[in-house]
């Protein structure tokens, strides 16, 4: 997959990004971050730029955490249910129907 240039505004400058996702993708993860940058920097005058970009990157990183965990968690949870229900299959079998399963072909 080759790279594209888009190019997108963010606090009102323009950047040229290049990468391997589309355009529509770049754009929209500019308008997030461009979202971001703007409510951090909301309710003060002019807050200094590096104090914006670092609070909204902390933000951004936090769902990005939040997300994570609650993946993992759900994981976890899908794992623990189909463990259970092989239990279960494995408890209504008989030896015999049981030695068959195991001894199936793959």
């Amino acid at each position: 997959m080759s790279a594209n240039t888009t190019t997108v505004e963010i606090l009102g400058r323009e950047y040229k990004i290049r990468g391997a996702a589309d355009e529509a993708y770049i754009s929209e993860v500019a308008r997030y971050v461009d979202a971001k940058l703007r409510e951090v920097s909301q309710g003060s005058a002019s807050p200094p730029a590096d104090r914006v970009a670092i609070i909204a990157a902390m933000n951004i990183a936090d769902e990005l955490f939040q997300l994570k965990r609650s993946h993992s968690e759900e994981f976890s949870s899908i794992e623990k249910r189909a463990q259970s229900l092989i239990r279960m299959l494995d408890d209504s079998l008989s030896p015999a129907k049981r030695e068959a399963v195991a001894s199936a072909p793959k």
